[in-house]
Order: C-alpha cells, then structure tokens, then sequence
C-alpha cells in the first residue's frame, strides 16, 4: 500500500526567495523517490512566490489554527508519517497528531536551530562574544521539549548536531543529519559558467524577512562596502533578496554602488554574472543558502566564521573565512583581483558540494532509517521516556488552551 506523509507547513515552500523554501522541496523530492503519496498543509497565507505544488501531485490543503477542524482533516487523511515544519508547527498540532493519530511516525524538521540564532543574536545585540550560556534561552526550552516530542529531528548542520548531543545531551537515536540534497553538476555545464574575466562586480543575497540577512547588509552599508570601494571605486554591490522593506530599500546608494536590487528573477544567472560573494553574517544559524548558491554557480565567497559553519568539513572554502573587517575587505579585494586566486577557490566550491551534498550520498540512508522506525516504533518510544512525559503535559495543558481559544473565538462570532 503505497505510505503517506502529511508535511505541516509553518509557510508555504518559496524556493525561490529563501533556503528553507528549497530544503522544504528538496524533502518533498526525498519522499517523492519513496512513492509517497504527500499532503501538504498550512495556516500561513499563500503567496504567488509559493511552489505550485499541485503540479508534482501533491495535495494542498488550508488548516485552522487552534481549530477542531484539523482534528477531523487527520482523522480521515491517517497519515503514516507526519513532517512538522519547525518546532512551532510541532507545538501547535504535535498533540492532536498524538491523539488521533498515534501510529503515525512524527518527525521535526529543525531548519535550523531556533535557540541558537536567537542566543547569538542576544550576544550580538549586548555587543558580547557569543558563549553557551545563552543558548539556555526560553526558545531552547521549547525547541529541545519539541525534539523529544518527536521520534525523529532532522538536523541540517554537523555543528548543531553536536550542540544537541554535547550541549544539551539530547539521546543521537532522536536526531538525523540530513543537510542540503543537491543534484550533481555536470562538466559540461561547469565549462559554461562565465570565467574571471568575464565578471563583474559583487553580490550578496537572502531573504530580508531573516533578520540576520538585514543585519549583514546594514553591517556592509556602514562598515565594510566603503572600504572595499576605496580600494575598488569602480566595484559595484548587488544585492538581492525577497521582501525588501522600507528600511531596507533606503539603504540603496546609487553614487556608492550599493545597489538594492530586489528579489532576483534567477539566482543563477545574477551569481553567475557576479565575481564575488559576499556574506558577513553576525549572527545566526543552520547552513546558507547563499553559500550553496555560489558555490553551485562557481561564485567564490569571502564569509564570516558564522555563515561559513557546517559547510565545509574537512574540505577547503570556496573562498575566505573572516570575521575582522580588514581581513574581510582584504579577503575581498584580493579575490576581486586575483584570477589564479579565484579560479582555486571557484574549483574548491565545486567539490565541497561533490563531497559534501550529493543527495544520493543520504537518500537511502534516511528513508530506510524511516521505515525501520514505522516498524519498530512501540519500541523507539519506549527508549525515550522524556519524550513521553513531555508529550502528556503538553496534552495537559496546550490542548485546554487551545479548546479555550476555540471556544472564545466561537463566542466572538454570536
């Protein structure tokens, strides 16, 4: 009988304006191969941007917060496994999923850890040098009882991973490192990309409603674009990314040649025109999208250490590692100028994702790790005692919570 998977969205996939929209296909892909029959649900609205995801025979559907609704939508679907998007979907409907029903594998896709992100951005906004003691943050307390909620938490970086099993000490049966599943790139389509000479100019790129995007490129604004103009005054900075605000397009300085430019109609053609990638995060987490597609389109990068975590292994960077800005800029310029240089580094791109990224390198690995658990549940979460117990206060209290709001909406309405 041919498995079904229900995916509950926190937004519909837009692969096109943000790296978690293309995770979240590159997941519907995985099952695809798996002839999963896929139901996808959201609350959020949907945006023209979203995937059509109609096309790839997937069934859309609309649910309801805190709503019964849902409660008879699952009922009938009886999904085999259930993917929830972020630990906040998990929290919203984990417990009805439990309740009605409870053979069906549950598993969280993380994105990235919320914690993290949010304890380096704390220490960034204390203008401190991050350490853990922040992550003890009420969004790690959420997170992790989520994780412990599921049977299985994917994990897109090697560096949460290990934040989860040393920092926390979260059992490692309960977590699955699933990064980027990138197809290969052939030769023939490498000897097409636009050489050195051929380029021009930098790039950065990502969504503008992420927080740290906004933060990079202000931090280029004030701090770094001027230095690198100085040394390059005919140098020009594009940037790119989906949902640019007010704020973000007064940062447009036509006479500096930082330009804002919007969402980009083609990634790959705006990198493939650009010489040079840049991506001075201050603070975040999870692995960049923004690395892979430079990497992919043979775009070298100058990174802070933060974007560049996860990414590389034991392999060499398709660029510069930097957190000082003069090193940054430098790094920049040399890169910029340096054709034997950039060459090297475009080529170290190209195998970090051979290496590193092959989705059939994880493919079967993940989908008979799925299987084996749908046979072995009972026992799976009997092995995880924590995860049952949270799992019973959460349907103490989030589910009366959740009748109440119901309820009181119930009311507004007569």
């Amino acid at each position: 009988m041919q498995p079904k998977l229900l995916i509950i969205g926190f937004v519909w996939p837009e692969p096109h304006s943000s790296a978690a929209g293309s995770r979240m296909m590159q997941l519907i892909q995985l099952f695809r191969s798996e002839n999963y029959r896929i139901t996808f649900a959201s609350a959020a609205a949907r945006s023209e941007r979203a995937a059509d995801l109609e096309t790839l025979d997937i069934t859309s559907v609309s649910i309801t917060l805190n709503c019964s609704s849902f409660d008879d939508f699952i009922i009938k679907l009886q999904p085999d496994v259930v993917l929830f998007d972020r630990f906040m979907i998990e929290e919203q409907f984990g417990w009805r999923v439990a309740e009605h029903c409870p053979d069906a594998l549950r598993v969280l896709d993380t994105e990235d850890l919320h914690c993290l992100r949010k304890a380096r951005q704390e220490a960034f906004k204390k203008g401190v040098p991050f350490e853990n003691s922040y992550l003890y943050n009420d969004v790690a307390k959420r997170e992790i009882a989520s994780i412990y909620r599921c049977d299985l938490s994917i994990m897109i970086s090697e560096a949460e991973m290990d934040i989860m099993t040393q920092v926390f000490k979260v059992n490692p049966s309960l977590l699955y490192y699933l990064p980027f599943l990138l197809e290969p790139i052939s030769k023939e389509t490498k000897v097409k990309f636009p050489d050195f000479s051929s380029r021009a100019h930098f790039i950065t790129i990502g969504n503008f409603l992420h927080p740290p995007n906004y933060q990079s490129v202000l931090y280029l604004k004030q701090h770094l674009w001027p230095l690198i103009r100085k040394q390059l005054p005919d140098a020009e900075l594009h940037i790119y990314g989906a949902y640019p605000s007010e704020k973000v397009m007064q940062l447009n300085d036509q006479r500096q040649g930082f330009h804002i430019l919007g969402v980009a109609k083609d990634v790959s053609e705006v990198m493939q025109s650009a010489r040079v990638c840049l991506a001075p995060l201050q603070f975040g987490a999870g692995l960049k999208g923004k690395l892979i597609d430079a990497m992919q389109n043979g775009t070298p990068c100058v990174m802070s250490s933060i974007a560049a975590e996860g990414m590389f292994g034991d392999c060499q960077a398709n660029g510069f590692i930097a957190d000082q800005a003069t090193e940054f800029v430098n790094s920049a310029v040399a890169l910029y100028t340096n054709e034997a240089l950039w060459s090297g580094t475009s080529a170290n791109g190209f195998q970090v994702l051979t290496t590193r990224f092959q989705r059939l390198d994880f493919q079967s690995d993940f989908l008979e790790l799925i299987h084996d658990l749908r046979s072995i549940l009972k026992a799976h979460r009997q092995e995880n005692f924590i995860g049952q117990l949270l799992q019973h206060h959460l349907l103490k209290s989030t589910t009366y919570m959740s009748k109440w709001i119901e309820e009181k909406e119930k009311s507004k309405k007569d």
